[in-house]
């Protein structure tokens, strides 16, 4: 189990990606860079690929699955052909799913104009739409219009900052009844998962401007919201490197970031994280030590009406529940895995998607302090699920805006499943 851990390792990868990021002057550039899709068909094949990955040659983008073969790859463009020989040598397969990563990442994002944006701010009182991927300002102007043009269905809390400053804010969105049971949304809190924070925010969109639409599930329990949970990651994705994945703690030796998905305490620091700070799946130095965790922390511990928390990640399309730390599954996973069975059906009716259901160490690979583990092992949750959006692969990290729509009502639909579980406690 401890491979999972190293093959998230990725050192010094495309010179300065993780090294001095926030000094760079111009963004990183993935000119040239591909993606491959291995098909690892034996130990040493997969050896082989641990080893590339500790010499930084390339760059991990999704672990194959428990039992499985697949594995997605970045190499860097002056690697490929070193990369392709020990391939062939260790008779490999793989097939080429990007062929010029930069290319990709210009193509990805369908921005709108200033000029629209200026109408669409005139017009609605907002810039969001969800035919392109918004910067964080954009986001947080959404939840305050929101809490004041709907001052009784929607309110602000700000429970924390980031390391940045950047503030952590929550929209709560009321309950048509008394006494209701709460849910927890997150989004972002792996800065390059652009696909993450647009759907949730379309998730909000429904709850609150399109509310009487959806029935008497979505009205009837608390949301407490919170889009991006990895602000200065976030903007870092937009301005310095689109594909930074931590936050952006410098942590000596001339590393960056912790692994928010990590950081939370329940069984932190097993299996599937690091304690090296510059890996990508750094767990930080203690349990809770961010700024950006510590605020959930404290906020759900606060609310004991939230009986469920799901946080959207991508990619890979599964519908995660606990344990991710080892290959254990709690007392109700029968429930987990009922609901999750609803959720991946109802994903596939509103977008078509096809959504995987199981526990997260036992379908996809451990990742010990992992915050659905917290909020159940923890906090008391009662549903707590990781949702990866799509896709599976075709695009991965870098998502053409084209599919936010059919993603979020995916994201939309597996919410309000969610809803109906939580109403069925009572």
């Amino acid at each position: 189990m401890a491979r999972a851990a190293v093959l998230w390792v990725c050192l010094g990868f495309l010179a300065g990606l993780s090294v001095g990021a926030e000094d760079q002057e111009l963004p990183v550039s993935y000119r040239g860079a591909q993606l491959l899709r291995l098909n690892l068909p034996s130990p040493s094949a997969h050896s082989l690929v641990e080893g590339l990955v500790d010499e930084g040659e390339v760059q991990l983008w999704r672990d194959r699955e428990v039992n499985g073969t697949e594995l997605d790859i970045l190499v860097k463009p002056d690697a490929l052909p070193v990369v392709q020989e020990r391939l062939k040598n260790e008779s490999i397969e793989y097939d080429v799913v990007i062929a010029d990563l930069q290319e990709a990442i210009e193509q990805e994002n369908s921005l709108v104009s200033e000029s629209d944006l200026d109408v669409l701010m005139g017009r609605n009182g907002h810039r969001m739409e969800w035919q392109s991927y918004h910067r964080l300002q954009d986001i947080h102007h959404y939840l305050d219009f929101l809490a004041q043009t709907y001052p009784n269905l929607c309110s602000v809390q700000t429970i924390g900052s980031s390391l940045g400053g950047r503030p952590l804010k929550v929209l709560r969105i009321a309950s048509d009844k008394p006494n209701s049971p709460a849910i927890w949304l997150d989004g972002g809190i792996h800065a390059r998962e652009w696909i993450s924070p647009a759907s949730v925010t379309y998730i909000i969109n429904q709850l609150t401007e399109y509310r009487e639409q959806h029935g008497d599930a979505v009205q009837s329990v608390e949301w407490y919201i919170l889009p991006v949970v990895n602000p200065d990651g976030y903007e870092h994705s937009h301005t310095g490197d689109r594909l930074w994945r931590k936050n952006r703690r410098s942590n000596g030796q001339g590393c960056l970031g912790v692994d928010l998905n990590r950081n939370f305490g329940y069984k932190w620091g097993g299996a599937g994280s690091s304690r090296r700070p510059c890996d990508e799946i750094y767990a930080g130095a203690h349990a809770f030590s961010e700024p950006e965790t510590s605020a959930i922390q404290g906020f759900v511990k606060s609310h004991q009406a939230i009986k469920a928390y799901v946080s959207y990640h991508s990619y890979g399309q599964y519908i995660l529940y606990p344990w991710g730390y080892a290959s254990y599954v709690p007392p109700d996973h029968t429930d987990l895995s009922k609901v999750g069975n609803k959720m991946a059906q109802a994903m596939a009716s509103a977008g078509g998607g096809s959504y995987r259901v199981g526990s997260s160490a036992i379908t996809l690979y451990p990742a010990s302090g992992g915050s659905d583990d917290w909020a159940k092992g923890s906090a008391g949750v009662k549903y707590a699920y990781t949702v990866e959006l799509r896709d599976r692969g075709r695009y991965g990290f870098v998502l053409p805006a084209q599919y936010i729509v059919p993603t979020a009502k995916e994201a939309f639909a597996a919410a309000r499943t969610v809803a109906e579980a939580v109403l069925a406690l009572k």
